[in-house]
């Protein structure tokens, strides 16, 4: 039964396993670079409209009840879960009367709400705050917004209306062009909790800057992104935050660049 009825699913539809295991075949990384306009010059920039465009198609049908779940703009047949990070989120429910709300960076149209919203929907209060380019913005005030669901222009702007006991930092600080300034600036914010998903991090120092190149059936682009330290970049909390626990991620594919190796992890952090 379970074969019949992955045959009926329309072809927008890709299994979890057959997607994250054609992920290493579709993402590449290639050039080591001193900074990050030099990289920028040689593609195309994470602002395209085409990732709009993409996040904003997969994601309606989630939003809609026509598609389960959404990864990188692709639509998949069930939900991946990110145990770490849905641990996290349910620890500071739990110790903030049950009641939830999120600083979600970077947060795209709302793909980590989405995934997660089963499993938080007993809560007594659920916010969930997107800061994002002005272009997902508007896209998602438009199309997405609701009773729990947030976007704002910037971090400023959301704060002057919630009060975050989560910040979810998720496949973004890599993306940044100046990404520990970025950090500095929300650690300073005393969120309780700081969690760190989808990240990438490199084996040997220093961080590394390089090109990730995307092709179907992802969408086709590249974009500067930075291999951390593990080490450096842990340090970087340790004044403010203690660590409480690493977690693997649902990119579970290696990267090999220049002799070194990178893989992606989780974190999570308390305040002191």
């Amino acid at each position: 039964m379970k074969s019949i009825i992955k045959k009926l699913l329309p072809p927008i539809f890709i299994d979890v396993k057959n997607y994250f295991n054609r992920k290493k075949d579709v993402v590449s990384f290639k050039g080591e670079f001193e900074n990050w306009n030099e990289a920028l010059k040689h593609t195309t920039g994470y602002d395209s409209k085409l990732i709009l465009e993409r996040c904003r198609e997969s994601l309606l049908k989630v939003k809609n009840g026509e598609a389960v779940s959404e990864r990188d703009s692709v639509l998949l047949d069930k939900i991946q879960y990110s145990w770490g990070l849905l641990s996290g989120l349910q620890k500071a429910a739990i110790e903030n009367d049950n009641r939830l709300c999120v600083l979600d960076f970077g947060g795209s149209l709302g793909s980590s709400y989405f995934q997660n919203r089963n499993f938080l929907k007993k809560l007594s209060k659920l916010d969930w705050c997107i800061v994002e380019q002005s272009h997902f913005v508007d896209c998602g005030n438009n199309e997405f917004s609701g009773n729990q669901l947030h976007f704002f222009y910037n971090v400023e702007e959301c704060l002057q209306q919630y009060r975050p006991n989560v910040l979810l930092l998720s496949s973004v600080l890599q993306y940044l062009d100046e990404p520990f300034k970025w950090l500095d600036k929300l650690i300073n914010l005393k969120i309780n909790y700081i969690i760190i998903d989808r990240t990438a991090f490199i084996d040997k120092g220093p961080d590394l800057l390089t090109i990730q190149r995307v092709s179907k059936p992802i969408y086709e682009a590249s974009y500067p992104l930075w291999l951390f330290h593990k080490e450096s970049f842990l340090s970087f909390f340790t004044e403010k935050y203690s660590l409480i626990g690493e977690f693997p991620t649902i990119d579970n594919f290696r990267i090999h660049i220049n002799g070194r190796v990178g893989t992606y992890c989780g974190f999570l952090f308390e305040k002191k």
